[in-house]
């Protein structure tokens, strides 16, 4: 596995990604100071993004599934548990949006190439305790 987001599983084959890309930020309040320069006051976090981008082959090895239930989850806004392939909880994330690339249509209309690209947004994880949920994932070994 190389990317996990809730139950999709994102791997080498059907559904595959070959490159990621990670955007975290921290939020400061900024103060005016007399003689020096202006202050900055620590404010937590800020935005923490993730996208993920890759390319499948529908008709050899599939994957719009996959691609789907990624929409679905979009559609319905739900907040999804992330982790890394080597076991790494990146915390809980809402799929922005998600672009499609057909090329080399097919008879269906569906790309025999079809480029993909996933963009994640971190949130708060609303009523779900990490350590419960870590506790959890180690019982199945998804956890070192």
């Amino acid at each position: 596995m190389l990317y996990s987001i809730g139950s999709l599983m994102i791997d080498t084959r059907p559904f595959s990604v070959d490159e990621v890309q990670r955007s975290a930020s921290a939020d400061f309040a900024q103060k005016a100071l007399i003689g020096a320069m202006q202050g900055r006051e620590f404010m937590g976090e800020g935005e923490d993004k993730i996208t993920l981008s890759g390319k499948i082959l529908p008709f050899k090895l599939g994957g719009m599934t996959e691609l789907e239930m990624a929409h679905g989850f979009r559609v319905s806004g739900q907040r999804l548990p992330v982790l890394r392939g080597d076991g790494r909880r990146l915390g809980w994330f809402v799929i922005d949006s998600i672009t499609e690339r057909h090329r080399d249509l097919m008879r269906d209309g569906v790309g025999f190439f079809v480029e993909h690209s996933i963009s994640l947004t971190k949130v708060t994880a609303e009523g779900a305790s990490p350590a419960i949920i870590g506790t959890i994932l180690s019982l199945f070994g998804m956890l070192e």
